[in-house]
């Protein structure tokens, strides 16, 4: 079966299928619509028509940019899936965003190691990542 990553923003549904088999939160549909199509760059990783991995930047495209949505189906893992992934949204960074645009993510362990790979760097203790959900 060919493995093939292509440029594209998933559609809710698939969105949220592929985070929650892919081990991640879920977020109520609505949500999924309004984020999705504010994303800045999204890539699909599909294993003949099934989609089996994503990744996406997010954010004003010119100071801030984030990383998220990085998954890859449990069956799938350990492929080299996710650094196809992130070399497609490192290509995007260094070639459409500006020099000094930050760009930042929030890491889960293990993960933080292919991350590194990336050149992203632990920002602590100078600071720290913070989170709050919306209610």
């Amino acid at each position: 079966m060919t493995i093939e990553l292509v440029s594209r923003i998933p559609s809710p549904e698939i969105y949220l299928q592929l985070r929650t088999e892919g081990g991640l939160s879920s977020y109520a549909m609505e949500a999924a619509e309004t984020g999705l199509k504010n994303s800045l760059y999204s890539v699909m990783v599909f294993a003949g028509k099934k989609p089996v991995g994503m990744g996406r930047l997010v954010g004003d495209g010119g100071c801030f940019v984030q990383v998220t949505d990085i998954v890859v189906l449990p069956d799938y893992q350990g492929q080299g899936l996710g650094k196809r992934i992130m070399a497609a949204l490192t290509d995007y960074i260094e070639t459409r965003l500006p020099p000094t645009a930050y760009v930042s993510l929030i890491a889960d362990v293990p993960a933080n190691r292919l991350y590194k790979q990336f050149g992203f760097k632990e920002t602590a203790p100078r600071s720290v990542g913070m989170s709050r959900r919306a209610r």
